[in-house]
């Protein structure tokens, strides 16, 4: 059933056969061992897990080429070609400084790829406020803002028209502004959570004024989405809470205690080695976090691509979604790493006025704000369980749906593509797993 060995070359010759089922065998038995160690806390469990999950499928036999039955096989058919192919594919990559999903030459920005017309309306030195141009001829009286996670580019929810939340949104009739978030320099190094909360008000602000409207539907979609609760609460102990009518999250985390993998990226010496990395420029290179993100899904976003591309010699194929996630931004240093230590680390956010910004304390039970929340089933940076939570701390009207796949496919893949599912329940119910 491991679709790295579904291969009937792994099976038919003894030796192979032996190798891979050898390898199953102790993968299992090393995993079953770490759970089953005593004097352990939870939290040093996890990251041994994790550790040896990495470390496992890192040494896996179809990750080396005399231990590859299809490699070797490839190799003799192509006379090495396919090696050669690889070996430029490696090279590429390092230039890079990251590893390649996807075809880089297959979409072009404003063509096949965020092509939905619109323009930059609004500019600060920390975002751009694009508004898209109407498709029908009434629109709906109250527009619609989306604030995309500053980790990548703004253009997720407008990737191939078919994949295209915003084309769907203004097809609907509604007035749509994104923000654009810069991507961090040497300007940015005391840039820190408080600015893009005032960010958030602003563009808020800015969409109310241009359109003269008293309020907006708003999208925050991951980071941002948890800096969305942050601003709604901070708009309610200010007595602003009407200038956002209703707010969705996608995949937004605010209660971190069950924050998932990424935890394992996140104790004291981990944080320091993160801050070294950022330290002398201001800022934290998008590709380390990109590589941090790969981790968690080593052998889907790693090892399968070793292979196939390095070792197979395959071509790269052409996916919007992976071009996107390539397409790296980087993050203020210093807001980096308050927001590992504050939210990630000490969960600070779902303990009442322990953080405050632009000097107004944060308290999310504030937030009456009517809300959708949607989770990922199979979300591996914000794990379902992690995103319910901020049902336990909003007090308005909520409902909260669990879609099928993971953080961005579970988002972005419309229902006409028929594959994935969505569950919907009790949002009142005392957890998940009973809703």
């Amino acid at each position: 059933s491991d679709r790295r060995f579904a291969d009937p070359a792994w099976r038919e010759h003894p030796a192979f056969l032996l190798l891979h089922q050898t390898y199953l065998l102790l993968a299992d038995y090393f995993r079953q061992s770490v759970k089953g160690m005593d004097g352990l806390d939870k939290a040093k469990r996890q990251q041994l897990e994790f550790a040896v999950s990495a470390l496992t499928e890192a040494m896996s036999p179809d990750n080396f080429v005399a231990l590859n039955p299809v490699v070797m096989k490839r190799t003799v058919e192509t006379r090495g070609q396919n090696l050669v192919r690889g070996m430029q594919h490696l090279i590429n990559d390092m230039k890079r400084g990251q590893l390649t999903h996807t075809d880089p030459d297959a979409f072009r920005l404003g063509e096949n790829l965020a092509a939905t017309p619109g323009k930059v309306v609004h500019e600060t030195p920390l975002y751009q406020l694009i508004q898209y141009s109407p498709a029908t001829g009434t629109v709906l009286e109250v527009p619609l803002i989306i604030f995309p996670p500053w980790i990548n580019r703004f253009y997720i929810l407008d990737l191939t028209p078919k994949k295209s939340f915003i084309k769907w949104a203004v097809d609907q009739g509604l007035s749509v502004f994104v923000v654009s978030w810069k991507s961090a320099d040497e300007s940015m190094a005391d840039v820190v959570w408080d600015d893009y909360i005032r960010a958030q008000i602003d563009a808020i602000d800015h969409v109310r004024a241009r359109l003269d409207v008293p309020y907006v539907h708003a999208i925050g979609y991951c980071v941002a989405g948890t800096t969305l609760a942050a601003t709604l609460a901070i708009l309610s102990r200010r007595g602003e809470a009407d200038k956002v009518k209703s707010a969705t999250f996608f995949t937004a985390q605010v209660d971190f205690e069950k924050s998932g993998d990424l935890k394992n990226f996140i104790d004291d010496g981990q944080l320091e080695m993160i801050g070294q990395l950022s330290s002398q420029q201001g800022y934290l290179d998008g590709r380390y976090l990109a590589a941090a993100f790969n981790a968690l899904r080593g052998r889907d976003l790693i090892w399968n691509y070793v292979v196939n591309n390095y070792l197979l010699g395959e071509d790269y194929p052409a996916f919007d979604l992976l071009h996107w996630n390539g397409d790296v931004t980087n993050l203020p240093a210093k807001w980096h790493n308050d927001y590992l230590r504050d939210l990630y680390r000490d969960n600070k956010l779902v303990v009442p006025d322990a953080l405050q910004a632009d000097g107004t304390p944060i308290d999310l039970t504030q937030v009456a704000t009517p809300s959708f929340v949607q989770a990922g089933r199979e979300d591996h940076i914000a794990p379902a369980e992690s995103v319910w939570r901020i049902t336990q701390h909003f007090t308005g009207p909520l409902e909260f749906l669990l879609a099928g796949s993971g953080h961005i496919a579970g988002v972005v893949n419309p229902p006409a593509a028929g594959k994935y599912q969505y569950w919907v329940g009790d949002s009142a119910a005392p957890s998940l797993k009973a809703f």
